[in-house]
């Protein structure tokens, strides 16, 4: 399927997202923003999809936000772009970060600003050994958006997250994998596979209670252990009931794989 800036493909329950602007090494203007959102929310409520693999067309996985499409629309302004832009493309990572099914970074080349932001907002990270990533933002004088300021520190540390906020240097595959920035670093020619059968792995999950522990970890930096606790509580017991927990727990007493795909 193609849809202007993004094309889809679809194979054994796995979505396939490619960002295809390789000429501009798929920056995001409005119309990809636009599209992407789109995409999302309609995979978010396809029951056939059980894990989304994200990647880029040609060299590069995401060079970020279009600046020359922010500048050219009102040179004189362009924060009213910015705002355009981060409006749609904020939605898009809320729906990466609030989606039950699992969601795999293929980081094929330079991953950069908003595209890094991007990466780093899916659950876990395949990257091809010449690739590297870059904040980039704030050397030309712009602030962290889609999660950044979130993702960051969360991952690595305060300290280290505004280390790259402030030198703002590339950041290597090696020294990537070694920071916990991405979960793999795999050979260039290997990557999109490697990223699709691990998809295809995490697929075999309960993915709605994978979406659940997702959410609990989400909430848990904001939360005191007993408001914590409760919420796990809570959502344990909910597991339980649910057809993932009860398939999970008479496969266990049954000495046998759980099924949850058909």
């Amino acid at each position: 399927m193609s849809a202007c800036s993004i094309t889809t493909s679809f194979s054994k329950n796995i979505f396939t997202i490619t960002l295809n602007r390789p000429a501009v090494l798929n920056a995001i203007d409005l119309e990809m923003a636009e599209t992407l959102k789109q995409i999302l929310l309609s995979a978010a409520n396809d029951s056939t999809i059980r894990a989304i693999v994200l990647t880029g067309s040609g060299r590069a996985f995401c060079a970020g936000g279009d600046l020359k499409f922010a500048h050219q629309v009102n040179p004189n302004s362009p924060g009213e772009s910015f705002w355009a832009l981060t409006s749609v493309l904020h939605v898009c990572i809320e729906e990466i970060r609030e989606m039950s099914k699992p969601e795999i970074a293929a980081i094929n080349g330079p991953a950069a600003g908003a595209g890094l932001f991007l990466a780093l907002a899916c659950d876990l990270r395949v990257m091809a050994q010449s690739a590297y990533l870059k904040q980039s933002n704030t050397s030309y004088g712009l602030s962290i958006p889609a999660g950044g300021t979130f993702t960051l520190p969360r991952l690595i540390g305060m300290g280290r997250a505004l280390e790259i906020a402030m030198l703002d240097e590339p950041i290597p595959s090696t020294s990537a994998l070694n920071m916990g920035l991405v979960s793999q670093v795999v050979a260039d020619e290997t990557l999109l596979e490697t990223a699709q059968q691990l998809a295809v792995r995490v697929a075999q999950m309960p993915i709605e209670t994978l979406g659940q522990v997702k959410r609990l970890m989400n909430d848990s930096f904001d939360s005191t252990l007993s408001e914590q606790m409760a919420a796990e509580q809570h959502a344990i017991a909910h597991a339980a009931n649910a057809s993932e927990g009860r398939e999970g727990v008479l496969a266990f007493l049954q000495k046998r794989s759980p099924q949850y795909c058909a």
